[in-house]
């Protein structure tokens, strides 16, 4: 399944993290960053929940963040967390198109 995004130019890794925090499958990722990640998804989590709270929306869609080592996109596929990682915010159109049609055939 992540090996299909991978596949769309400009990704540099993947990963579907579940409820609790936890890898449940990964492609790309240099060992090394997983920490990183993963504390990227858990503050991810928080300023969305935060904005959810304020603007009391039910649900979100994606959250972008535009950092020093390239763009990531957090989306929600169930209770999961799709984590997308990608070379320049150019490429954010294919990326998004490839999640949609990754996450709804």
């Amino acid at each position: 399944m992540l090996d299909t995004l991978m596949a769309v130019r400009g990704m540099t890794h993947v990963l579907l993290i579940d409820h609790n925090g936890s890898v449940l499958s990964s492609a790309g990722l240099e060992h090394g960053l997983l920490k990183r990640e993963l504390g990227l998804v858990a503050a991810g989590k928080a300023v969305i929940g935060s904005l959810q709270t304020a603007v009391e929306a039910a649900g979100w869609s994606e959250l972008l963040l535009d950092l020093d080592g390239g763009p990531v996109l957090l989306t929600p596929f169930g209770p999961q967390i799709l984590v997308t990682a990608f070379d320049d915010v150019t490429s954010l159109g294919r990326v998004r198109f490839a999640v949609r049609r990754l996450l709804n055939p």
